[in-house]
């Protein structure tokens, strides 16, 4: 359970994948990006099913999408790649840990983006990568 003393948010909280786990496996900082060639310190997660069905549906991976309905293990704090920096205060209620998140059940139905919407959004990642404004701030 997440001990912070100022909660950010109740939750329930998601994540978005293309990793087949199970209900109790954790989920850990240190794996590859979706968007970067690197590592990341961080897992992220959300609080809404949208930012998680993005999740999923661009996660690098032919693998089927998941979308994990999860317990932060320990403390978060709101996303800085989109807190501010994209959009004003947090309204996709995106976050990051450093500790792990637990899965604790997986959404076995939910309604996917658009073909013409995930194509789009990977266009707009494609041209964030090329002009270099996809860092990751990890």
């Amino acid at each position: 359970m997440n001990e912070q003393k100022d909660v950010l948010d109740p939750g329930p909280f998601f994540h978005g994948t293309k990793a087949a786990l199970k209900i109790g496996d954790l989920l850990e900082p240190q794996n590859r990006s979706n968007f970067q060639e690197k590592n990341l310190s961080h897992i992220y997660f959300t609080a809404t099913l949208n930012a998680a069905k993005w999740g999923a549906e661009l996660a690098a991976s032919d693998a089927k999408e998941r979308i994990y309905i999860v317990e932060p293990l320990g403390e978060f704090e709101n996303d800085p790649n989109l807190t501010d920096k994209r959009f004003p205060g947090n309204p996709t209620r995106s976050y990051r840990s450093k500790s792990p998140l637990k899965i604790v059940a997986e959404l076995s139905t939910w309604e996917r983006h658009t073909d013409e919407e995930i194509n789009h959004m990977l266009a707009s990642l494609k041209t964030m990568r090329e002009q270099g404004k996809a860092t990751i701030i990890d």
